[in-house]
């Protein structure tokens, strides 16, 4: 069976009933139909005073066209906890539109480790994407047309930064000019499109606490830049309310449920290369407040998703991780040694023992950089061979930490109970959790810290025009905000074709720029873009609908 058949012929429970397993009151919970639900943010106070669950945090390699399994992974953890006995509770991130439709497929766990119902959560879920493209553009509409009323804020239409947003893989929209005919339709300028899970106010919801807190962030996006080379702020268009009125919805936790009816909440979807990576800070203190433990997820490799969660996120949101689980395939890390896709099926000792230095680097940042406990979970594949596992759980072992096999995806909660009871067993350890940086040095310390520290690169090189914006941002008064760096995420390095844990190589700053209102500086490297394009066979052509309204193709 397909991932979406098993999901399909999943009997799901009606979501009240998953809330009542987390006692959350009636008055709390906003019903989208039978299984889906939105819970109330407010309930974080009336829980204020309750104690916290454990966090753990999943994470994995650098990604490659094997597949890694991190999200399949988080979902069976859950599910195997409170196959143990444990109350679990999952966070994750909302799928986009874009991979959904293009490379990846769906994002919601997979074989019989998933969330559910898998095609609305891969599709248009709650709406929660569509507000934030809906704000997002608001706010452009409302920058471009005090510009055509007369632009008394002076604002000078080649230093706008703002830009308009879809949830869609469309390249065709990353540079265009708009404003075009005749002088009431608009001033002509160079415009263009991002992704939505790019847009700034995307990181905003996920880290907004509530709706004051929403427009007071709204309110300091900066859209451009004066004659004068002063900002412009969202606030200053007087944009942040009818922004949050769009946003007032999108802003509650998602209440889903797995195959095995744990509860999970899916809140927001920010890209791990190009953004923080992280579901949003309420949908993961709801998950603390509720469970025993909370499994949350960050996108993509260490490098950039745990990086992420831990230096911004954790340091935002005052959280502490008591453990860190990372998930590789054997033929994931054969990769990194070497090995082309159709050649990962054989075994081969001496591929995968070339490419387990990825592995082992991430496992050395989470415990000497981070100070927190990890486990390696082995996401298992029939064609795995007993010498292969045996010599990743060697290697892993001389670094200190045991690598487990994990059977989620085809045996669901059963294939996780050793993972399950060895994450139980880190989480009674106490941790020296500390970030890979203080938030008080410069900029260009952050960067080196992040660059030298987290990808082990010799030296940061920045280019001249980032040079320029760096002084800038640092006159502005930025520079004590944390960095959220834009890689590619298949290397440690800036360049995606250097796989295993590459060295003696430089990471190139080509652009900085503050996302004021989220509360950090985005350093983007290598050719990393906002807006991606489709694949040459993209997966929207395997997606259909039948007569009776039954969704084939979503994985």
């Amino acid at each position: 069976m397909t991932d979406i058949e098993i999901a399909q012929a999943c009997k799901m429970k009606k979501i009240n009933e998953i809330a009542k397993t987390l006692d959350i009151p009636e008055e709390y919970l906003e019903l989208y139909g039978n299984y889906k639900a939105k819970v109330d943010y407010k309930l974080l106070k009336e829980l204020k005073n309750k104690k916290n669950g454990k966090l753990v945090l999943v994470t994995a390699i650098n990604p490659t066209p094997a597949g890694e399994g991190k999200t399949t992974t988080t979902v069976g953890l859950a599910d195997s906890l409170r196959a143990i006995g444990k109350k679990a509770v999952v966070a994750l991130r909302e799928p986009s539109l874009g991979p959904v439709f293009g490379v990846k497929g769906g994002a919601a766990g997979g074989g019989y480790a998933q969330v559910v119902p898998m095609e609305d959560i891969n599709l248009h879920f709650t709406g929660d994407f569509h507000a934030i493209g809906a704000a997002n553009n608001l706010l452009a509409a409302m920058l471009d047309n005090h510009i055509q009323q007369g632009n008394s804020l002076n604002i000078d239409p080649k230093r706008i930064t703002w830009r308009r947003a879809v949830d869609m893989n469309d390249r065709q929209l990353r540079n265009i000019i708009d404003g075009l005919g005749s002088r009431t339709d608009g001033t002509p300028r160079q415009d263009g499109f991002d992704i939505t899970v790019a847009s700034e106010v995307m990181a905003i919801l996920c880290l907004a606490s509530d709706i004051s807190d929403l427009k007071e962030k709204l309110s300091r996006i900066i859209v451009g830049y004066t004659y004068e080379n002063n900002p412009v702020t969202a606030g200053d268009l007087k944009a942040q309310g009818a922004m949050a009125a769009l946003l007032k919805d999108a802003l509650k936790p998602n209440l889903v449920q797995t195959l095995e009816a744990t509860p999970a909440f899916i809140h927001g979807g920010p890209f791990a290369n190009i953004a923080h990576g992280c579901n949003s800070i309420t949908a993961t203190k709801m998950a603390l407040k509720l469970g025993e433990y909370a499994i949350t997820e960050a996108g993509f490799g260490a490098d950039l998703g745990a990086e992420k969660f831990l230096d911004i996120k954790c340091r935002k949101a005052n959280l502490k991780p008591d453990a860190v689980v990372i998930v590789a395939t054997v033929r994931a890390l054969k990769h990194h040694g070497g090995l082309d896709k159709d050649s990962l099926n054989t075994e081969n000792l001496e591929a995968l023992e070339k490419g387990m230095p990825n592995l082992l680097r991430h496992v050395e940042n989470i415990t000497n950089v981070y100070k927190l406990p990890c486990v390696v979970a082995i996401n298992a594949f029939p064609t795995d061979t007993e010498k292969e596992l045996k010599l990743v759980e060697e290697k892993c072992k001389q670094y200190g930490v045991n690598a487990v096999l994990s059977e989620v995806w085809a045996k669901g909660s059963k294939g996780g109970e050793n993972l399950a009871k060895q994450v139980v067993e880190l989480c009674e350890k106490d941790n020296d959790f500390e970030y890979a940086y203080d938030e008080n040095l410069s900029i260009k310390e952050k960067l080196e810290a992040i660059a030298k520290k987290i990808y082990h690169a010799d030296k940061v090189e920045i280019l001249p025009s980032a040079k320029t914006q760096l002084k800038q941002l640092e006159k502005l008064g930025f520079n004590n905000l944390p960095i959220c760096m834009a890689k590619t995420q298949y290397s440690f390095s800036d360049d995606q074709n250097k796989l295993g844990a590459p060295e003696n190589f430089t990471i190139t700053i080509r652009n900085l720029k503050v996302s004021a209102g989220a509360g950090f500086i985005v350093a983007l490297t290598g050719d990393i873009m906002t807006m991606p394009g489709l694949p040459k066979v993209p997966a929207a052509e395997k997606v259909d609908v039948d007569d009776n309204g039954v969704i084939s193709g979503l994985f």
